[in-house]
């Protein structure tokens, strides 16, 4: 049976990842996690101090870019693939709210947004992969053979978020998380460099309204109805 690839965009806190890896574990494919890609080099520059609050060296990241390997390495123990930076694990120090709040500002970046894109198109080349992203199905896998685009109401994600960062034992406030939710939305789509956008073929996804499984399930329809068509 011929292997598909599924692309997957959408706004921030949609759920993209979650279903995206409960689709590649059920199908037994290879799930990249775009997003984490661009919070690895987003990571990297606060690191290195090339963005804080009150400044973004864009030049001086650009400048290191070839400094940068991000890989994943699947975790036998969690089940899922961990992002590494320079053979550093650095999964959970991604996904806090302050890397949230500079990567929409990294990823508009045409030499990082170049990086990554050739990075991903080579990890899907050979199909059975599962890809999530802001730009999967209209720019990285033009020809996937199944595209969808989630989305959901800003209040409803930024309460998703919020709960995931309280459960981590993060400070924060819902107040902050929304203000993110809608900045990133904002940015994300103002970009001059690969906006995000729906694919003219993808399938759009509203899941303010639909719990964990209803999700896969419907998802999970949509890819057996995909692969009768091309098998």
């Amino acid at each position: 049976m011929k292997k598909i690839t599924i692309a997957i965009d959408g706004f921030s806190s949609t759920g993209k990842s979650t279903v995206a890896k409960q689709i590649a574990n059920h199908l037994g494919y290879v799930y990249v996690d775009s997003g984490a890609m661009y919070r690895a080099v987003t990571y990297y520059a606060m690191q290195q101090g090339f963005i804080d609050v009150n400044h973004f060296d864009i030049e001086g990241l650009v400048a290191n870019l070839k400094t940068i390997d991000i890989r994943f390495k699947f975790n036998n123990k969690f089940g899922f693939a961990e992002v590494y930076l320079n053979d550093m694990n650095i999964e959970n120090d991604i996904r806090t709210l302050e890397v949230s709040s500079f990567v929409s500002k990294v990823a508009e970046i045409s030499e990082v947004r170049q990086k990554l894109v050739e990075q991903q198109k080579q990890l899907g080349k050979d199909g059975g992969v599962v890809m999530d992203g802001r730009d999967i199905g209209t720019v990285v896998f033009t020809d996937a053979e199944l595209k969808l685009f989630m989305t959901a109401s800003a209040e409803t994600r930024a309460e998703r978020r919020y709960s995931e960062l309280i459960e981590r034992g993060d400070a924060v406030t819902y107040e902050a998380v929304l203000k993110n939710v809608q900045e990133r939305d904002y940015i994300d789509s103002h970009r001059k460099d690969s906006p995000l956008t729906k694919a003219k073929d993808a399938i759009q996804i509203d899941n303010s309204n639909m719990t964990l499984q209803e999700q896969f399930d419907k998802i999970l329809e949509l890819v057996n109805v995909t692969l009768e068509n091309v098998n």
